[in-house]
């Protein structure tokens, strides 16, 4: 459990660096180029790598029941994740109407799995993830301001995202399994 929430303390510096110290991201980036780019970029997969070493580890300490039901609105709750995440990187027509569709994404994922899981881990790792995903949205709004919506792409984007994103749907699914986990059922 140390190791995951050492890995989540990662993750959030990390991710809220820029956010909370830009002076000094912004001497890092003037010092490194966009090398600066590349040590976020292991440090978020070293913080990855200890979340889910972490995870896989600890032991199960009950917190709470989960109700029934739950897996199936989790199983829902997960599309609209992953199709809020993914409107981020399609630039259709969607992501004119979510602000930080990304961020919303990780906070519905977050969500979602709080539903199913109520074991200490399960709190942990996705109360945080929750948690910084809001505290992250706070601080874009409060440092970018009024949101300008961007132009929208083509519809075909969207639709080519939502393909993607049943394929992703797919595949994640099919990673629960193989690590014994049931999405769908059982």
């Amino acid at each position: 459990m140390l190791l995951m929430i050492i890995g989540l303390a990662l993750w959030v510096a990390t991710h809220l660096f820029k956010r909370l110290l830009p002076a000094q991201r912004a001497a890092m980036t003037d010092r490194l180029g966009e090398k600066s780019k590349g040590v976020f970029a292991v440090l978020i997969l070293v913080s990855l790598g200890f979340i889910i070493l972490g995870y896989r580890t600890a032991d199960y300490v009950p917190v709470y029941a989960v109700g029934p039901g739950m897996k199936p609105l989790n199983n829902l709750l997960m599309l609209v994740a992953l199709v809020s995440y993914a409107a981020g990187m399609s630039k259709g027509v969607l992501w004119t109407r979510i602000r930080h569709p990304q961020l919303w994404g990780t906070t519905i994922w977050a969500f979602a799995h709080l539903l199913i899981g109520g074991d200490l881990a399960s709190v942990l790792l996705f109360g945080t993830m929750l948690v910084w995903a809001q505290v992250a949205i706070l601080l874009c709004n409060a440092q970018d301001g009024v949101w300008v919506r961007p132009v929208a792409g083509a519809l075909k984007r969207d639709l080519v995202m939502v393909a993607g994103v049943l394929v992703a749907y797919g595949v994640i699914g099919g990673i629960h399994i193989a690590l014994g986990k049931m999405p769908f059922g059982g």
